[in-house]
């Protein structure tokens, strides 16, 4: 019940209005990349972010458009997760009466199925290839437009909300008979060659900005203790089946 009071849209004053946070995504001892963004429940509704090129330490400034949100699905799914496991547990009379020892492990591991995948879907973000990255939706959330040499990707990752911006550089010709495009990755690194739009392109730096969200510390530390008390139980219940299987009388 903790962690769902913690995914459970906010409300801000009567209105039914959802609260906006606001988190200031940066690393120290750079300031390549700054970022702020309003986190809106499980939507990034607004981004502004700041990247100083290295190469002529020119400054991009881009920002969502007004009319564009961005849904981060990993804390929509962790939520319908931590639902599900709730009803398995409330969808029954409140007289109900188990029969069996069995019975009581068939629920308890269903839920600790509920509890884990919603703990995995906080705990290991998606990997994906770079064309995946560069034909995402997410490029076109942007004003002014991200230019061709920009990437960038968000994602969750454990109680983080992290933002990686890729700068690339055109491949020339002479230089593509050494091409191996990268596969799927979290974070992919500098060397990075990939193939988008007929088109080469190697990274040439990567900046990984993030923040806390205390609701999701606060989410995966109830999922922790949620699934050890499921595990206890368990554990309870096998010791009384094994001493009622095995009575001498």
């Amino acid at each position: 019940q903790e962690a769902s009071h913690r995914f459970a849209l906010p409300t801000s004053g009567s209105g039914g209005a959802l609260k906006q946070e606001n988190f200031v995504l940066s690393t120290s001892g750079t300031d390549q990349v700054k970022g702020v963004m309003t986190l809106q429940g499980d939507a990034l509704c607004q981004a502004d972010v700041n990247l100083k090129m290295p190469r002529n330490n020119q400054l991009l400034h881009f920002a969502f458009r007004e009319d564009k949100q961005w849904k981060l699905q990993q804390i929509q799914d962790a939520r319908n997760h931590v639902n599900q496991a709730i009803y398995l547990l409330m969808n029954r009379d409140a007289s109900y009466q188990f029969k069996t020892g069995l019975e009581v492990l068939k629920l308890m591991d269903a839920v600790m199925l509920q509890l884990s995948r919603a703990r995995n879907r906080l705990t290991t973000p998606a990997t994906l290839t770079l064309p995946e990255i560069a034909s995402s939706g997410l490029t076109k959330m942007f004003t002014p437009v991200l230019p061709p040499d920009i990437l960038v990707n968000f994602c969750i990752n454990l109680n983080k909300l992290c933002l990686t911006v890729y700068q690339l550089h055109v491949m020339q010709p002479s230089t593509t008979k050494n091409f191996k495009p990268a596969g799927g990755s979290v974070l992919h690194n500098p060397g990075a060659m990939f193939e988008f739009g007929s088109q080469r392109y190697e990274v040439s730096h990567v900046h990984k900005v993030e923040c806390v969200v205390p609701w999701l510390n606060d989410a995966l530390v109830f999922f922790t203790v949620s699934l050890q008390l499921c595990q206890q139980l368990k554990d309870k219940i096998s010791v009384f089946s094994s001493y009622w299987n095995y009575r001498p009388y």
